[in-house]
């Protein structure tokens, strides 16, 4: 029987030539910490699937690793997870030679699954309107999660760059906020005037003032933009939670994440005739080709409505 994939959290330990690997990608790549610990995450289940079958990074075949490929994918993980997954063991393993732990790559002529084409689903317009609007009230609590979904979506940030943002990096005089992305990249982008008033009012006594402790656990908690209700620096899990309870409320379900909001900033942008490069730079995309999906989005929207409004488009 296979080793069945799995991480256990008592179980955590990694060859040193991973440590090493992981080591690089921070020194001398500048990962970031979410994406090392995915990483991470890719390693500890390759090694726990190795350990049972007697199997060392040493001695793994590209046979062996091509049953690992199709035994992730047997217990469910989705094309895309199983690429990464082996995309982060490839690299380990050319890595390795690179350092002269290796001599031969088992990883280099293994095929990764395949990944279907899937374009984001963005929300219309409507929707978001609806989402924004579901927040009501002027507590503490409203004024932060308005805050919340009005940057999401005005300024197509990640979720993680909006829970690490600090009181240094927003400038509401010019209306602007800078913002580190994959890879500590950074960026400046402007904050919309609907997003700006919504911060304005979260920084406000009646907001974050409320919500500040009487002593900060930790020091970094002190300059966060967005907080919890026990006066911490608000997770990425929190402001997921947060986008969910939202979604919920107006039916969204679990169409909505708050990576959605990030691609409808996208789709809307270019729908209203945004140039591709300036949405390119403000999502931060290193290269032109990712942003270029949120194009084909539109046009099959425009597509849509052609289809459906022109006389000699209708039923053909």
């Amino acid at each position: 029987m296979a080793a069945r994939i799995t991480e256990s959290a008592g179980d955590r330990t990694l060859a040193p030539q991973a440590e090493a690997y992981l080591d690089w990608l921070a020194v001398e790549k500048g990962r970031s910490v979410n994406t090392l610990a995915a990483y991470r995450r890719d390693l500890v289940a390759y090694h726990q699937w190795m350990a049972p079958l007697n199997l060392s990074l040493a001695s793994i075949a590209e046979g062996d690793l091509e049953r690992y490929v199709t035994q992730l994918r047997t217990e469910g993980k989705a094309p895309a997870s199983a690429a990464r997954a082996l995309v982060t063991v490839r690299n380990l393993h050319r890595f390795m030679i690179i350092e002269g732990h290796a001599t031969t790559d088992p990883a280099a002529d293994v095929a990764a699954p395949r990944i279907p084409e899937s374009l984001p689903k963005a929300l219309t317009e409507s929707e978001v309107e609806s989402l924004i609007a579901a927040v009501t009230g002027n507590d503490a609590v409203a004024l932060r999660d308005r805050a919340i979904l009005e940057m999401l979506y005005g300024c197509g940030m990640r979720i993680s760059e909006l829970c690490g943002l600090s009181e240094a990096d927003v400038d509401l005089e010019n209306s602007t906020t800078r913002l580190f992305g994959k890879g500590s990249k950074e960026r400046v982008i402007p904050i919309g005037r609907m997003a700006r008033t919504a911060l304005m009012q979260w920084l406000s006594p009646a907001g974050r003032e409320a919500m500040t402790p009487a002593r900060w656990k930790r020091r970094d908690d002190s300059s966060a933009i967005f907080l919890n209700q026990r006066g911490g620096r608000l997770t990425r899990q929190g402001a997921w939670a947060i986008v969910t309870k939202y979604g919920n409320n107006v039916g969204l379900g679990s169409r909505l994440t708050p990576h959605v909001l990030r691609h409808s900033f996208a789709t809307h942008m270019l729908d209203h005739g945004a140039d591709i490069r300036a949405v390119q730079e403000l999502l931060g995309h290193a290269s032109i080709s990712t942003t270029q999906i949120y194009t084909h989005v539109s046009v099959a929207r425009l597509r849509s409505v052609y289809d459906q409004a022109h006389p000699r488009a209708m039923g053909a």
